[in-house]
């Protein structure tokens, strides 16, 4: 019995020393190397850019990652909007936030570039409340991302402004972040509509710039500038983005929306594809790596697909100067034009205006009723109001164009 027992312990202390040889912690970067990491996310460079100029060749870089210091959760089966918004719901998403104080504060709309394609992925947009879509000449769409109930500080590629950012900004009454713009017809009309509300590269950390002197290399940070306008004046607190409605049931009617196409030309195009399983629409996006093939598009700092709850396409007027500059009527549209939302796999051909040159955009339905979006955040896409629409399928394909 003593010599059994003697064995017994033996073991015992062997397996209990294995145990603790193979139960090693895992490394954990240091600050210097988690700053180092976040550094990686590059600023500006020129907006123009000749045709002639060769793109530089992808380099691998380290992952940045996102301090979000907000969540949004679902207002449970209800309701809500277009004026009876809680204190703790972002009235642009119909989600409760976890600081109710972030609401204390003007939007921040972001200018992101889609080209050049080493911009791609994206950093930063699955955190906005709501992206805008839009053709900017010479085969090229640009996003304009608006972020409100959550926070992003690396917001990545930023590009320059636009004519129709100023309208947007307008209609959410948020600040505007951007690189560069056209000095003589853009720049103008921006600092007219949004007095001391811009801010462009360089006062970082609102909007930084590394120094490679390349157009995918400007980053912002959305509570950084916040603060900035707070700092100046500019931002004075929570403004009236009342108008939106929102439900989580899905209305009656709708045609069956599993897929939508919108295609600005025959290379720069996206599908959104309806998933079952999260009820948010995943985007698609052209790869001319590979041979224009579709990919998903995911979000720099999540690695995951981009995946929003309302996908909107929105005709309107767009007027087209040059090749290069455009512009597009949001804030006056006052007596609605079309606009086809989905949501929850079902298509619905609503109409859209601007019934306040200053509060967001509204969305109604046949009998003249506001719309509901599903709550979460809302991807919309602008196109001419002499775009074609084909559908076959549940398959819904927008083609871009210009009168």
């Amino acid at each position: 019995m003593k010599k059994s027992s003697f064995l017994v312990a033996v073991l015992l202390i062997v397996v209990i020393s294995l145990g603790a040889c193979v139960n090693l912690p895992a490394p954990t970067l240091t600050n210097a190397q988690q700053t180092a990491v976040y550094q990686t996310l590059t600023a500006i460079a020129s907006e123009n850019i000749p045709s002639q100029t060769p793109l530089p060749s992808p380099t691998n870089t380290p992952e940045p990652t996102n301090t979000a210091t907000a969540t949004q959760t679902p207002v449970l089966n209800t309701s809500i909007g277009p004026d009876n918004f809680p204190e703790d719901v972002d009235p642009l998403t119909g989600l409760k936030v976890e600081d109710p104080a972030l609401l204390d504060r003007r939007p921040v709309l972001i200018k992101v570039s889609n080209f050049p394609v080493e911009g791609r992925p994206h950093s930063g947009l699955s955190y906005a409340d709501i992206v805008f879509e839009y053709y900017i000449g010479a085969g090229s769409n640009r996003f304009a991302a608006l972020y409100y109930g959550q926070d992003c500080n690396a917001v990545n590629p930023i590009r320059s402004v636009r004519r129709v950012d100023g309208q947007i900004a307008r209609l959410y009454q948020s600040v505007l972040a951007y690189s560069g713009g056209n000095g003589e017809n853009v720049l103008p009309l921006i600092f007219e509509l949004l007095p001391n509300r811009t801010m462009a590269e360089g006062l970082c950390p609102g909007v930084c710039d590394d120094g490679h002197g390349w157009v995918t290399t400007v980053y912002g940070d959305s509570a950084a500038l916040t603060n900035y306008f707070k700092s100046t004046g500019a931002d004075t607190g929570r403004e009236d983005l009342t108008g939106m409605l929102f439900d989580e049931t899905a209305p009656t009617g709708g045609e069956a929306g599993q897929s939508a196409w919108v295609k600005y030309t025959d290379y720069t195009m996206s599908e959104w594809v309806y998933d079952e399983e999260s009820g948010k629409y995943l985007r698609w996006t052209e790869d001319p790596t590979q041979g224009y093939i579709m990919i998903p598009l995911v979000d720099k700092l999540t690695g995951e697909q981009l995946a929003f709850s309302n996908v909107i396409v929105l005709n309107t007027y767009v007027t087209e100067y040059t090749t290069v500059l455009h512009d597009m009527t949001l804030r006056d549209n006052t007596d609605g034009q079309n606009a086809t939302i989905f949501r929850d796999g079902k298509a619905y051909q609503v109409t859209w205006k601007a019934t306040n040159p200053d509060k967001p955009l509204q969305f109604f339905d046949k009998q003249g009723n506001l719309f509901p979006l599903k709550p979460g955040n809302s991807w919309m896409a602008l196109i001419g109001i002499t775009s074609n629409l084909s559908v076959e399928n549940s398959e819904w394909v927008f083609s871009f164009s210009i009168p």
